[in-house]
C-alpha cells in the first residue's frame, strides 16, 4: 500500500509536510477544501483556514514528485467551470500532478458563516452528479461538451492543458449514491473506513461495470485521523490529550472516531486494520490531520512505514 498525508494550516506548515512526505517516501500531499477548519464555533474562530486552491498554486511550483490531491472540494462553493479552470491551471503548473476531488459538502457551519447556499442532501447530490458530468467533459481532450439540468458546457477546447485527463477523486461515507457516482465518474474512490466498507467497494465496482468502465482502473484509497501508540496505556493517554485539546470529553472523542471507524489503538492493532484495507483492494491511505514532524515520524516508525 502507498501512503500519503492530508494536512491543513499555514503555507509554511504545508511546505514542512511536503518535505517530510518526500523524506519518508510518501506519494501524495492532500488538502481539504474548507473555509472553517473546526467543527465547534469556538475552535473555528481560532483555527487557521486558508484557501486550499491558492496554497496548491505554491505547492505546484515548490514540489516536484508528490501527487497534489484536493480531498475534496464541496460543489456548493463553486461552479464546475471554476473548478475545471483551477484544476487545469494547477495541473499545468505542477507538470501533471494535480488530482481534483469533489463532494457534496457537509459542514453546515461554514455555509452558515459565509452565507453560502446549502441545499438539502438530495439536492447537493443532484448538483454533484451534474458537476461530475460537466468536469468529465471539460477534462476530455475530445471536448464533447455537456448538457445537464444545472450546468452546461459548450464543446470547446479548454486551455491550459497539460496533455492528460485530470484525475477525479470521489469520496465519502455514503452507502449508495457516493459509490455509484464513483463507479461512473471517479479515477479514485476514497472509501472512508466503516463497517460497510466492503459493501461500498462492491457497489462502486458494480456501478463501474454497468457504465462500461473497468472497475480495476479505479484506484481505491482510504483516509483517517489515525491515533496509535506502542501500548494501550500510551494510547489512552494520547486520546485523553486529544480530547482535552479539542475541548470535548473522552467519550465524545471516542464517539467521533467510532462514527468514522478511524484506525486507532496500538501500533500492532492499527497495522492489522491497514492490512485489512489492503485485502479489500485499497492501495493508498491518507493520514489525516496528524502532521507535526516528531509525532508523525513516531507514528510512521511505529507502523513500519
Amino acid at each position: 500500500m502507498d501512503y500519503a498525508l492530508q494536512v491543513s494550516g499555514s503555507y509554511d506548515r504545508l511546505l514542512e509536510a511536503a518535505a517530510f512526505a518526500r523524506r519518508r517516501g510518501l506519494v501524495a500531499l492532500a488538502l481539504p477544501d474548507h473555509y472553517l477548519m473546526a467543527l465547534s464555533e469556538d475552535e473555528a474562530k481560532k483555527t487557521d483556514a486558508p484557501d486550499a486552491f491558492v496554497q496548491f498554486g505554491g505547492l505546484a511550483r515548490e514540489t516536484t514528485e508528490l501527487d497534489l490531491v484536493m480531498l475534496v472540494s464541496p460543489i456548493t462553493f463553486r461552479h464546475p467551470a471554476v473548478l475545471a479552470k483551477m484544476a487545469m491551471t494547477l495541473d499545468d503548473m505542477s507538470g501533471g500532478r494535480f488530482c481534483l476531488g469533489v463532494g457534496t459538502g457537509w459542514m453546515d457551519l461554514e455555509h452558515e458563516v459565509f452565507g453560502i447556499p446549502y441545499p438539502s442532501t438530495a439536492q447537493r447530490f443532484e448538483l454533484l452528479e451534474d458537476a461530475l458530468g460537466y468536469l468529465t467533459a471539460a477534462f476530455d481532450p475530445d471536448t464533447p461538451g455537456y448538457e445537464g439540468d444545472h450546468f452546461h458546457l459548450r464543446a470547446f477546447p479548454l486551455q491550459p492543458s497539460s496533455g492528460r485527463r485530470i484525475p477525479i477523486v470521489i469520496g465519502g461515507t455514503g452507502p449508495h449514491k457516493t459509490p455509484s457516482l464513483a463507479g461512473r465518474f471517479a479515477d479514485e474512490f476514497n472509501v472512508y473506513p466503516g463497517p460497510d466498507i466492503a459493501a461500498r467497494i462492491d457497489r462502486m465496482r458494480a456501478a463501474a461495470a454497468e457504465s462500461g468502465r473497468d472497475p480495476d482502473s479505479i484506484r481505491l484509497s482510504s483516509s483517517g485521523q489515525v491515533v496509535a501508540a506502542a501500548t494501550e496505556s500510551e494510547f489512552n493517554e494520547r486520546m485523553d490529550r486529544r480530547a482535552a485539546e479539542a475541548g470535548i470529553t473522552r467519550d465524545e472523542l471516542d464517539a467521533h472516531y467510532d462514527k468514522r471507524q478511524t484506525p486507532r489503538g496500538t501500533y500492532e492493532q492499527v497495522r492489522l486494520q491497514l492490512e485489512e484495507f489492503g485485502r479489500l483492494g485499497v492501495s493508498r491511505f491518507y493520514f489525516q490531520g496528524i502532521y507535526g514532524e516528531l509525532d508523525t515520524d513516531e507514528l510512521m516508525d511505529g507502523l513500519g512505514i
